[in-house]
């Protein structure tokens, strides 16, 4: 094997086909084995934080293997460097839950539910064609005291919808009432739940046809954005600098897209410094809220279920990205463990954002101002109904923000009508239960070195008194998270509330320590009861933050194995030995999202909705660290020429 320029390089297809040969020769791989992940077992933290140029690196991939047969599934590693297995266990579905779910099993529960007479009569109670009726392959929860017999089983349910033809978007037409659990493994149907008819809709969703749209619209003039000196970032394999900013790109089937080793280049200190050892967002769930019979068990996890990153989207120039575009191809294992590309996977650009800063001092005469412009770094995702947008973005000023663009199709239901409360009408008898999209990110942090501490803000009201006889005083309140215990929090806008990562060790110019800090949207948490079975299996949504003491072991908030796991792994299991948080090696978990009520305007698309979070220098820096960006000379009238003059 090859030695490879850095340990963090993305697995190669050369590389996936050696993990595939290695399981071989290792009498690990039967024609039932099916390679559900295959991934790059990274090196610990402070291997990687001591690696130098030309240090021999050992290869590492993380495999886990499902198999048709039944036969239990594997947890894998596999060194390419050794050609050998270097760790392996069995699992215990019961115990551990069930591998992620397999594409090829998309289609097993419709086929399966086409063959079942209860199934089949349901359909015909309704007048309907089984070959017209496509099935949604859903990810089933746990809910043993209700289903005991499940335990173990390998089930995924389905949701029936009419297509009227081969290019009819059948959201638009529920089939409700039904419901058919099939155990995907021995290929039977487990149960069908069956309420009774329920009118199917009507209306078309089917936002392609010309006759739903109406004529395009001709009154959008041509936007063209051009670099005719390229792009100002330079790309050497997976490591990208864009003006101060360094990072090594990863990307993996699982979480999608990775920011390694982020740094920021100080020139007042001549180095470059740290700031986010390793950047993912490693779990997303999208619980429902309606608690008809039907659909009350409707919780995805898109990240741990479904595996966003083997979903990626080709992107297009002109269509998913404008302007001066550097793609990134993905490579990941096949279900039979050999390499597919996934084309145009990752977006590279820069893009103008406006103002940077700007004065008009009437003093000095002078009048200067400067643009921002950002990194981004994206992917989208479908994951059935809905596409997801992942989007990151590095700014001058040393601010990282990331953003999810939620659009696609709503999940539908028939909609019983009235003031029905868990779901909206967004068209003519179709319904949109309420949902969340709620995502997890994972921000091991490295600021100027591991050594970091977490402490919460918030701005306090001072009461009127002999120190504030007016009353106009506010300050701000500093509480530090020592424990994992103490750093379980949820934010509140009321207060301003932020998190200020700093490091002790490394002071600024004012003697205080260096530090970023955490802005979250403060938006809704996971809205389900505390007792429900989606709390325990999510519990990461039901605070805004957790800090954790870094562990390489632990890599995602609910857990490694979340397809119909009972609850209580992530951060739940993470936390219990409530660690100490001062002064160590962090891990900042974020939960963010959306809270949606569906409205007739995201029918039959929706168009995009956001949610996010920002890490914004809270003296990490000396001073503005922009002071060195150029005007723009090419501005109207030369108003931002260098000299500030016109």
């Amino acid at each position: 094997m090859t030695a490879t320029p850095h340990p963090l390089d993305r697995l190669t297809a050369g590389e996936i086909e050696q993990v595939r040969s290695v399981l071989d020769q290792a009498g690990l791989l039967r024609e039932s084995s099916r390679f559900v992940y295959v991934g790059l077992e990274e090196p610990a933290k402070g291997d990687l934080l001591a690696f130098r140029d030309g240090d021999p690196v050992d290869r590492r991939a993380r495999v886990l293997l499902h198999d048709t047969a039944g036969a239990a599934g594997r947890d894998v590693i596999v060194s390419l460097t050794a050609r050998d297995v270097v760790a392996e266990r069995a699992l215990d579905a019961v115990v551990d839950g069930q591998l992620p779910i397999l594409e090829e099993e998309f289609a097993v529960v419709e086929e399966v539910l086409a063959q079942d007479e209860a199934w089949l009569a349901a359909l015909k109670a309704r007048g309907l064609d089984v070959a017209q009726v496509r099935v949604a392959p859903l990810s089933a929860g746990v809910y043993t005291d209700e289903y005991p017999d499940e335990s173990g089983r390998r089930i995924l349910r389905g949701l029936a919808f009419l297509q009227e033809h081969d290019q009819d978007h059948a959201w638009a037409h529920p089939v409700d009432g039904l419901v058919g659990y099939v155990d995907v493994l021995d290929r039977t149907v487990h149960r069908v739940v069956d309420l009774g008819p329920v009118p199917v809709p009507t209306g078309s969703g089917n936002f392609d046809d010309p006759a739903l749209a109406g004529p395009a619209r001709t009154t959008q003039k041509p936007i063209e954005i051009s670099q005719p000196e390229g792009p100002s970032f330079t790309l050497d394999g997976n490591f990208l600098t864009w003006e101060n900013w360094s990072l090594r790109i990863g990307f993996d089937a699982r979480e999608g897209l990775i920011l390694h080793q982020l740094a920021f280049h100080d020139r007042d200190k001549g180095r470059t410094r740290p700031v986010i050892h390793r950047a993912s967002i490693a779990e997303m769930v999208v619980p429902y809220a309606d608690p008809s019979p039907v659909r009350s068990w409707q919780n995805y996890f898109d990240t741990g279920e479904y595996l966003i990153g083997r979903v990626a989207n080709a992107l297009r120039l002109g269509c998913d990205c404008l302007g001066d575009i550097t793609y990134l191809d993905a490579v990941i294992a096949d279900e039979s463990g050999h390499p597919r590309t996934l084309p145009n996977a990752v977006c590279l650009h820069e893009e103008d954002y406006g103002i940077l800063w700007k004065h008009t001092d009437l003093w000095a005469g002078s009048n200067e101002t400067r643009r921002q412009r950002r990194m981004v770094l994206s992917f989208f995702t479908t994951i059935g109904n809905y596409d997801y947008g992942f989007y990151w973005y590095l700014y001058l000023d040393g601010t990282i923000e990331f953003e999810a663009k939620a659009t696609g199709v709503v999940f539908t239901s028939a909609h019983p009508g009235g003031d029905y409360p868990y779901a909206a009408e967004i068209a003519p008898g179709l319904g949109a239960p309420y949902h969340q999209h709620l995502f997890c990110a994972r921000l091991d942090m490295a600021l100027d070195g591991p050594d970091n501490r977490v402490e919460e803000v918030d701005a306090v009201r001072v009461p009127m008194g002999p120190g504030n006889p007016r009353g106009n005083a506010f300050t701000y309140r500093r509480t530090p998270l020592n424990r994992e215990s103490e750093a379980q929090r949820t934010a509140d806008m009321a207060v301003d509330r932020v998190w200020h990562v700093t490091n002790p060790t490394s002071l600024n110019a004012l003697g205080n320590p260096v530090g970023y800090a955490l802005h979250p949207e403060g938006k809704p948490t996971l809205l389900a009861d505390p007792g429900s079975s989606i709390a325990a299996r999510a519990a990461f949504a039901t605070r805004h933050l957790w800090v954790t003491a870094y562990d390489p072991a632990e890599r995602y908030p609910a857990g490694d194995f979340v397809n119909q796991h009972p609850g209580g792994a992530g951060l739940p299991a993470y936390t219990a030995a409530d660690r100490d948080l001062d002064g160590q090696s962090l891990v900042v978990w974020h939960t963010f999202g959306l809270t949606h009520a569906p409205r007739p305007e995201d029918w039959p698309i929706m168009p995009v909705d956001y949610t996010g979070f920002k890490l914004r220098p809270a003296g990490f820096f000396d001073r503005n660290p922009t002071l060195d960006v150029p005007g723009n000379a090419s501005g109207p009238h030369g108003c931002c020429d260098t000299d500030g003059h016109a």
